[in-house]
């Protein structure tokens, strides 16, 4: 089956998540994706382990790396050499799409940026992704974790008498990834139009900022200067996890009528009406009162039991799952999250559905190096 990308080729130059993400999702829509790594070491993520897995050539792969890769090649290029960079500009020279996050000015070093490989691919379409832009920023290492702190989004995760938290997974990684794909599909629509290719940049920082959209606008529009909440909502009530006779209960009370049922279904139908809670200003201006009322109710039952009964209300709801617990919430609702990749370790399934052009999962991740095009240009012997 085609993809809607089939005919798209991608030289890929990024590693870690950010860059690697994005070409993989282009990837499962039927782009060629040429991974371009150093030799000997490859790509980062390579050696981010354990976990490990064994790739198709029974060889142990770091799972961080398999996460991002599937449906690539992969060329070892030494890019400090004449001889590879010639190989890489042969590889750009059929590419409609370059992908880097180099530091920047990296790229420029190497005679491989923006205005040098025009010369040899007119109408490219050239994505750099770096931590904290090409200027003042340029010098600071662009790795999730600094971002999450200096972006203020540890600010505000976490328990208020805490210590700040990261996000879980790199998260703004990622997002940067999707964001990367949405430009570089936007600019192939325009070259479609028009011929013309063009640069595109994301940097980690504005990403993060972009993407705490509420808090970051109440900071710009209302002077207000967010702080971590733990798992509560500063401008809806009741939307936080609360416990139960057994384990936490997840509540995303979005509106009043949400609000009257949820209070209906637990037993305590009194408190719609009651003056503090009537509507969601008022319940946000009485938050822990509300919750002090709820919580003995909530405490007759377990929270799969809660579950069945606000669904079944209309009163959005959840368990807090483990990961493995998740997979099983995702078939319950006949959703089938695993794929299962040729001659390769299992994979998340790409979340975009397509109706005639669906994502396919084509080849596990590559090997260092086992492209057909071979380390056409590359010296094993510089790491």
């Amino acid at each position: 089956m085609a993809g809607a990308l089939d005919g798209i080729v991608v030289a890929d130059f990024s590693r870690v998540l950010a860059g690697p993400y994005a070409t993989m999702l282009m990837a499962d829509l039927g782009a060629e994706v040429i991974k371009i790594e150093r030799p000997g070491s490859g790509d980062d993520t390579r050696s981010w382990g354990p976990p490990y897995v064994d790739d198709h050539r029974g060889e142990p792969m770091a799972t961080y790396f398999a996460s991002v890769n599937r449906n690539k090649s992969s060329v070892a290029l030494d890019l400090s050499t004449d001889v590879g960079r010639d190989a890489a500009r042969e590889i750009v020279a059929r590419s409609d799409v370059v992908m880097e996050n180099f530091r920047a000015g990296t790229m420029e070093r190497l005679r491989l940026g923006y205005d040098d490989l025009l010369a040899v691919k007119p109408d490219l379409i050239y994505c750099a992704i770096t931590g904290f832009g090409r200027d003042a920023g340029a010098a600071i290492p662009g790795y999730d974790l600094l971002i999450q702190a200096m972006s203020g989004l540890m600010s505000i995760t976490g328990e208020p008498d805490g210590p700040p938290v990261k996000v879980g997974v790199a998260v703004v990684d990622v997002l940067t990834g999707v964001h990367a794909m949405a430009g570089i599909l936007a600019a192939l629509r325009h070259r479609d139009r028009t011929g013309e290719g063009q640069r595109i940049d994301l940097d980690l920082l504005s990403v993060a900022l972009a993407t705490m959209s509420n808090q970051t606008t109440a900071y710009l529009a209302a002077d207000v200067v967010p702080t971590a909440m733990g798992s509560r909502h500063p401008s809806i009530v009741p939307y936080e996890v609360l416990p139960t006779a057994d384990r936490p209960l997840a509540l995303a009370v979005g509106n009043d009528g949400q609000f009257r049922r949820l209070v209906e279904a637990i037993g305590v139908p009194d408190l719609a009406d009651d003056e503090r809670f009537r509507t969601n200003s008022d319940r946000v201006a009485h938050h822990d009162e509300l919750v002090d009322a709820m919580t003995p109710a909530l405490a007759a039952h377990g929270a799969d039991h809660w579950f069945e009964i606000l669904t079944a209300a209309g009163v959005p709801a959840g368990p807090i799952n483990d990961m493995a617990e998740a997979f099983a919430a995702a078939r319950a609702v006949d959703i089938e999250p695993r794929v299962d990749l040729p001659g390769g370790a299992p994979t998340v399934r790409n979340p975009i559905g397509m109706s005639r052009t669906p994502p396919t999962y084509r080849t596990p991740p590559p090997s260092l190096g086992d492209s057909s095009t071979g380390t056409t240009g590359s010296d094993r012997s510089r790491p």
